[in-house]
């Protein structure tokens, strides 16, 4: 038997604001249920996963344990989505790029959940092996 990731959970403490600021970056359809409801749902275009956004009580205490790998879309680079996450609030919390151009970088959102920002499609090919 196969099973499909249907949704991502995120724990946080504000779920409107923080799946708005997702919104920002990913582009996905925001779903609102009701405004003083404490679940927010950003719908992938093409079906799930889909990601929720679910209020917690408690606080983000230690490392994520799972986390987001983004990969670049229409002909932006790794570094370029880098700078927008960072104009739109994000946190460099580690650097990984290496001289070759290979590597990645994670981030921090704004309730400090960790995510990595990876070499979209076209610079992969351009430093993989002929």
């Amino acid at each position: 038997m196969t099973m499909e990731i249907h949704t991502v959970t995120l724990d946080c403490a504000r779920p409107h604001e923080l799946a708005a600021w997702w919104h920002d970056v990913l582009g996905w359809r925001l779903v609102e249920w009701a405004p003083d409801d404490d679940e927010v749902m950003l719908e992938r275009p093409d079906g799930p996963p889909h990601v929720l956004f679910i209020k917690v009580p408690e606080g983000k205490t230690v490392k994520n344990r799972i986390h987001l790998d983004l990969m670049p879309t229409e002909g932006r680079t790794r570094d370029e989505e880098v700078e927008r996450l960072l104009k739109l609030g994000a946190t460099l919390h580690g650097d990984f790029r290496r001289p070759d151009g290979t590597g990645w970088v994670t981030l921090l959102d704004p309730e400090d959940n960790e995510f990595c920002v990876c070499r979209s499609e076209q610079e992969r090919a351009a430093t993989s092996p002929a």
